[in-house]
């Protein structure tokens, strides 16, 4: 099986100086880049989860299971 290597180079991501002071106002004290951008992403995939979950519950149909 193939897994890619990692490694623990730093990245740059190019943004404007408005993003940075934006991503800078976010950022608590003491917090990295690293640790806010991670944490943005968490925030994101759960909010994909919750839009996903909702999706499903309106367009599916369920039967209890009680009824099974």
């Amino acid at each position: 099986m193939w897994a890619p290597i990692m490694s623990n180079a730093t990245k740059r991501i190019p943004v404007t100086e408005e993003r940075w002071e934006e991503l800078h106002e976010l950022k608590a004290p003491g917090q990295t880049f690293d640790e806010l951008v991670a944490e943005l992403i968490e925030e994101r995939k759960k909010a994909k989860l919750m839009r996903d979950m909702k999706q499903i519950r309106e367009e599916s149909d369920f039967v209890p299971l009680d009824e099974v």
